[in-house]
């Protein structure tokens, strides 16, 4: 449930320029389009790191996403691209990538739109969990797609990452914003959610999802550890923080109070 398949870009398409890392519309050797997240934008393999991470949560979770796929640049891609900065962006992203199916036709998500109690609880929780920050009623990063709501963009995500230091502090962080979530106004059924998250993770998904993280996504300039090493960082995160639950969850509520 849990792999990704990898997929050779053929084609760029466009830029997608509301996206602060610049993703891209591309297509791929399947023949399927793709939002591409390109390790050579600003958070480098970090965002995609959270992007992988968040991504194969929110489905061990069985909320919808798009399907992810290790996406691969070859060095001669991009050559032709008229615009120098994206000419840039796809000279340092060669190799490994992230792409995210893309949903023809979907529309970004309206927060007056009414969702089941459960579901952004649900959504509130992973939020809350994978600490990210961006979904917010200014950014939702939710789509509608076929009358369902679609979980899309959690790159923003693990920001103790970009300090590197007390993973086991962070992991125990009451989230504070929680507060600017879009969903925590319709999140009513949050110790449930909880309950839910507690039957469906455990320290064998977490294993598994963290092997998942690409070798070459693991040589840091600002860390010492090796890759094996960074995995069981993220690892010990995911375990800890899942232990220590009801931390974020009740700040959760008490910023819906």
């Amino acid at each position: 449930m849990l792999n990704l398949r990898t997929v050779t870009v053929m084609r760029y398409i466009l830029p997608l320029r509301e996206g602060g890392s610049l993703p891209a519309l591309a297509e791929a050797d399947d023949d399927f389009k793709y939002v591409l997240k390109f390790r050579g934008a600003g958070h480098g393999v970090k965002m995609l790191i959270s992007e992988l991470l968040g991504g194969k949560i929110t489905q061990a979770l069985g909320l919808k996403i798009p399907e992810l796929v290790f996406a691969y640049l070859d060095v001669d891609f991009g050559r032709t691209e008229a615009d120098e900065e994206i000419q840039d962006l796809l000279k340092f992203s060669e190799g490994l990538n992230l792409g995210l199916h893309y949903l023809s036709e979907a529309i970004a998500f309206d927060s007056s739109i009414k969702v089941d109690p459960l579901l952004a609880s649900k959504i509130v929780w992973l939020d809350a969990f994978i600490t990210n920050i961006d979904r917010t009623f200014r950014n939702t990063n939710l789509l509608m797609w076929h009358k369902e709501l679609w979980v899309i963009d959690n790159g923003a995500s693990f920001y103790f990452h970009h300090s590197w230091e007390n993973f086991d502090a962070a992991a125990k962080t009451p989230f504070k914003y929680v507060k600017d979530h879009v969903l925590l106004p319709q999140a009513a059924m949050l110790d449930d959610a909880d309950q839910f998250a507690h039957e469906m993770l455990n320290d064998e998904i977490f294993r598994e999802i963290v092997n998942l993280i690409p070798e070459d996504w693991l040589y840091w300039n600002d860390a010492d550890e090796n890759p094996d090493e960074i995995r069981e960082v993220y690892f010990n995160f995911l375990k800890t923080r899942l232990e220590n639950s009801k931390i974020f969850l009740n700040e959760a509520k008490h910023a819906r109070g």
